[in-house]
């Protein structure tokens, strides 16, 4: 079960979180947080532009057993976490093809993709009463240009072009404006491992203000308006970004699709204002990391930015704007350990994954969370 040099583990079925934490008896904040420090060094920050993804640490990496609630003893004042003020939609939709047979169709954000529409993936409905949604490999999946579905309350997608083997852009007519229409027939998207249909305010984080993500930026779950009062008190700083996250991709692991991002004025100068005066820039899930690396030029200097991003961050490409990153648990074969290992290095990023596999961690987005502070 151990962590190898290339992260190849295997998850444990009992180590899924099916539930959220309030529903297991525990606060939001009450969840674990394993803390992983070092691997690297101040003076190792300034080659981080164009990092040597398999160099010696110069520090010994260590992990240290926390709860989310602890992390204003963790952080140092003067840090910045910069969060993902993206609200999830009620993005799983049921649709039928024209011979009647029904199916889910997941909506990838509520912002169509200039380049071709809203994309979306079908799936076949659940095995069971109450079952989640299934992937449909290819060779099953009735998806072809031109296909019309028929959706609840008299709305419509049509098919037009394949993005991947599993996404399509789609035409929607709706009856309504779409964020009206999902919030009237929508529901939250959820995989096999969560046990139920669960509320969409369980997929909201305390910072959600724009809707347009299909699921959840899940590593600000675990904080509360108490622990952000907590934060501030210390001297620990806050920030937002907006990145609408689309529809991952848990059996094909896929790297991440474009999505619609936007780096306010105000976050990109504390970013570069906080790297300035020797503080630290701590992104808030895996989706803060690709907007703020969006935004950030070959000098490491980050500017209010706009747009979609189809940046897929890698060790070899390294991280510019971010020393440090809280997130939640990855499968063997995400695209996100990449990212993962961009910002942390493979060291510490193996001993997090090692301890975490050791310690009945609990993985995806109701499960516990990693913080990485590689120096």
């Amino acid at each position: 079960m151990g962590v190898t040099t290339r992260l190849d583990f295997t998850v444990p079925p009992e180590l899924s979180a099916a539930a959220p934490a309030e529903a297991r008896g525990l606060r939001r904040d009450d969840v674990r947080l394993l803390v992983g420090r070092g691997g690297r060094t101040h003076a190792d920050a300034s080659a981080a532009l164009s990092p040597a993804p398999d160099a010696t640490p110069s520090i010994n990496p260590s992990v240290e057993h926390r709860r989310f609630s602890e992390l204003p003893e963790v952080l140092r004042p003067g840090d910045l976490l910069v969060v993902n003020n993206s609200a999830t939609l009620p993005a799983a939709l049921p649709a039928r093809l024209p011979d009647g047979t029904g199916l889910a169709l997941h909506l990838s954000t509520a912002h169509p993709d200039p380049r071709g529409g809203h994309l979306v993936e079908l799936r076949r409905p659940g095995r069971g009463t109450g079952a989640a949604p299934e992937y449909l490999p290819p060779a099953e999946n009735p998806a072809r240009p031109g296909l019309r579905l028929t959706l609840p309350g008299g709305g419509s997608a049509v098919l037009t072009a394949a993005f991947t083997s599993r996404l399509w852009y789609a035409r929607l007519r709706l009856p309504v404006p779409l964020p009206a229409y999902l919030a009237a027939h929508g529901k939250a998207i959820r995989y096999g491992y969560v046990d139920r249909d669960w509320p969409l305010s369980a997929y909201q984080t305390v910072f959600a203000a724009e809707p347009g993500s299909s699921e959840m930026p899940s590593a600000a779950r675990p904080f509360t308006a108490e622990l952000v009062a907590a934060l501030v008190a210390r001297g620990i700083l806050i920030a937002p970004v907006t990145l609408h996250a689309g529809v991952a991709s848990p059996e094909l692991h896929e790297a991440p699709q474009p999505e619609p991002y936007r780096v306010p004025a105000a976050t990109a100068a504390l970013v570069g204002h906080v790297r300035a005066t020797g503080g630290r820039v701590i992104a808030v899930g895996t989706t803060v990391v690709r907007a703020l690396e969006s935004a950030t030029t070959a000098d490491g200097r980050t500017h209010p930015a706009e747009g979609w991003t189809d940046l897929v961050i890698t060790p070899g490409r390294g991280v510019r704007a971010v020393d440090g990153l809280l997130t939640g648990w990855h499968e063997p074969r995400a695209s996100h350990l990449l990212m993962l290992e961009a910002v942390a290095g493979r060291p510490l990023l193996a001993a997090c994954y090692r301890e975490a596999l050791a310690a009945g961690y609990l993985w995806h987005e109701f499960g516990d969370v990693n913080l990485l502070l590689p120096w």
